[in-house]
C-alpha cells in the first residue's frame, strides 16, 4: 500500500482552485456563484451519501457498486468540501486541525 502525505495548504489551494471552475459553471447555469451556505449544502449531502456507503461497507445498506471506490470517493470529496468551506470561512483548517488534535491529545492523555 502506498502513502501519500497531504499538505493541507497546498491541498486547500488545490480545492480552491477547482472550486473556482465550478463557480465559473453555476455562472453559466445559474448567472450567480453558490453562497457559502449552498457549499454548505452539497457538504451535508455528500456526508450523508458517506454513510450510506458505510453502511454498504458493512452490509446494512444494500447496493450495486463497488462501495469502496464510491466510498474513497465520497470521503475524498467530504474532505474538499472541509477545504473549501474553510477557505472561504477564512479559517486557517491547517491551524485550526493542529490546535484541535494537539489538545485532544492532551486531553486525553
Amino acid at each position: 500500500m502506498s502513502t501519500t502525505n497531504i499538505d493541507l495548504t497546498a491541498a486547500t489551494e488545490r480545492a480552491m482552485h477547482v472550486r473556482r471552475l465550478y463557480h465559473q459553471l453555476e455562472q453559466q447555469s445559474l448567472g450567480r456563484e453558490w453562497t457559502i451556505e449552498e457549499d454548505m449544502l452539497g457538504f451535508f449531502t455528500d456526508v450523508g451519501l458517506v454513510g450510506r456507503q458505510v453502511m454498504a461497507a458493512e452490509g446494512t445498506w444494500g447496493k450495486g457498486g463497488d462501495t469502496q471506490v464510491e466510498l474513497k470517493h465520497k470521503l475524498a470529496e467530504s474532505l474538499w468540501w472541509i477545504l473549501v468551506l474553510s477557505d472561504r470561512l477564512g479559517v486557517d483548517i491547517s491551524e485550526a486541525y493542529t490546535s484541535f488534535i494537539d489538545k485532544l491529545d492532551t486531553d486525553l492523555a
